[in-house]
């Protein structure tokens, strides 16, 4: 590659590094974080009366109470952290889950025993169950990795955690042009909340 060619790498990596919402610290966006939640709320609210534990709108009701103070931290965009906010979120995804794994329980139990008196709305609580799964463990990984999502976008890359996943773009930098421009090291990328869910359905 001669010095023109050269050149023309970096002008275009600059481009796409100043195109990527992480470089000028903008965070990521609140929106789907809380899009997702409502969907495994709205899932746990419509399961069959047989797969619940509790009255049916006492674990959506504290799940709501907990979005609202992360909303009111981050309304718009997740720039800002504090002990309190880290252990809400936290104990938000943690609710849904030991929800969804009673239940999923539940759904055995009343698959392999008597009440199991018709397949159809079954199947259909198995394929919520299984949906809000896909759901909590996305939140997870999204909450753990590399310390969060606020840590992911505003601290710099020396001081994030170690990752616990791998993505396509942390190992094509080495990649034909258009394709290294979208890597981890040209661009500052990192994982936001749709990556983490499309990991967790695997």
């Amino acid at each position: 590659m001669d010095s023109g060619e050269r050149r023309h790498v970096n002008d275009h990596r600059a481009r796409a590094l100043q195109r990527f919402p992480r470089h000028d610290r903008r965070g990521e966006a609140r929106l789907p974080a809380v899009l997702a939640t409502l969907a495994a709320v709205l899932l746990y609210l419509v399961l069959p009366e047989q797969l619940l534990f509790v009255p049916r709108f006492v674990l959506p009701g504290l799940e709501l109470l907990l979005l609202i103070p992360l909303i009111a931290v981050n309304p718009r965009r997740m720039t800002r952290q504090n002990r309190f906010s880290r252990l809400v979120s936290l104990t938000l995804v943690a609710l849904i889950g030991l929800s969804n794994l009673v239940s999923l329980g539940l759904l055995v139990n009343a698959m392999v025993t008597s009440q199991a008196q018709e397949g159809g709305p079954l199947l259909l609580a198995a394929l919520q169950v299984w949906a809000t799964d896909i759901i909590v463990f996305g939140l997870a990984f999204w909450e753990l990795d590399r310390g969060g999502p606020v840590m992911r976008t505003q601290a710099e890359r020396s001081e994030l955690p170690l990752a616990d996943f791998r993505f396509s773009q942390d190992e094509n930098d080495d990649a034909i042009e258009e394709v290294a421009d979208g890597s981890s090291r040209t661009s500052d990328w990192v994982p936001t909340l749709m990556d983490y869910l499309y990991v967790s359905r695997v």
